[in-house]
């Protein structure tokens, strides 16, 4: 009945069939992979959110190098560590980041190196703050560092991708991605090697700031795509099962239309009948 399937068409389409499947497969445990990744993330970043400070030291390893290089980056297991550090601000080296969205208004972000007691610095992220009038890569006027001994409190949060050249704009450096390698070159100091998202400050921080908010990445549209990517792969298999049932059927005659019956060759009834 499925001899048919042995001949060379069928067993090429069998061949593409499962080579389709099989890679459908494999871009659904490429998603599930992200799924985990993602998930993991969010979790430490909610953890973060919750547990109480740390020491610096229990999260980034301190930079060996001399000034103008940035220190290790923080294990994967380390970003969104909560820590507190205490140094002082170094407010000639204020980095502003450009391009920063926070309550769909465009502004900067502005970074201030805290330089600690034995001469390395933690570039903080003190928060958002609006563009001056005139458009949003006009550069602001940004609220002073306070001065003395400083005490911050936040999250470890590691350089990002794509980092791009760093300018001096107005006597000030400028940037549109925080690479902390790169902005290290411009500092006069060994700088660690994540970044601090601030939390909490004391003195308290200038309330022109605004938090920057931390977003938690999409896990659940890569869950879908692996629901996807397999519904497609059964599919197929299914797909090929049946178009090969309905040829089996075909060629044993099983659901075949009837031949019309020629009723003009009936013989015409008696007028008795």
């Amino acid at each position: 009945m499925y001899r048919f399937l042995l001949s060379p068409r069928w067993l090429g389409a069998l061949a593409l069939t499962l080579v389709a499947a099989a890679v459908m497969v494999l871009l659904g445990n490429w998603q599930l992979d992200r799924y985990r990744g993602r998930t993991e993330v969010n979790e430490r970043i909610d953890a973060g959110q919750r547990m109480a400070p740390v020491p610096l030291a229990d999260a980034l390893r301190a930079p060996t190098g001399g000034a103008g290089t940035a220190g290790p980056a923080p294990a994967e297991d380390k970003v969104w560590t909560r820590i507190t550090a205490t140094g002082r601000y170094d407010p000639t080296n204020t980095v502003l980041v450009r391009g920063r969205t926070v309550d769909s208004r465009v502004g900067f972000e502005v970074l201030t190196p805290l330089v600690l007691a034995d001469g390395t610095a933690l570039l903080v992220d003190r928060g958002w703050i609006p563009p001056a009038p005139g458009g949003a890569t006009a550069q602001p006027p940004v609220p002073a560092a306070p001065t003395g001994d400083v005490t911050v409190v936040g999250r470890v949060h590691e350089t990002e991708s794509g980092a791009g050249a760093v300018d001096r704009r107005d006597g000030r450096l400028e940037t549109r991605r925080i690479g902390v390698s790169r902005l290290a070159r411009e500092l006069p100091y060994p700088v660690y090697g994540g970044y601090l998202l601030l939390d909490e400050q004391t003195p308290a921080a200038d309330p022109v700031f605004k938090a920057v908010t931390v977003g938690h990445a999409n896990n659940w549209q890569n869950f879908g795509y692996v629901v996807q990517w397999w519904l497609f792969a059964v599919m197929a298999l299914f797909g090929y099962g049946w178009v090969a049932r309905r040829e089996a059927r075909r060629a044993d005659g099983i659901g075949a239309t009837p031949t019309p019956m020629d009723r003009a060759a009936e013989p015409t009834p008696s007028a008795s009948a």
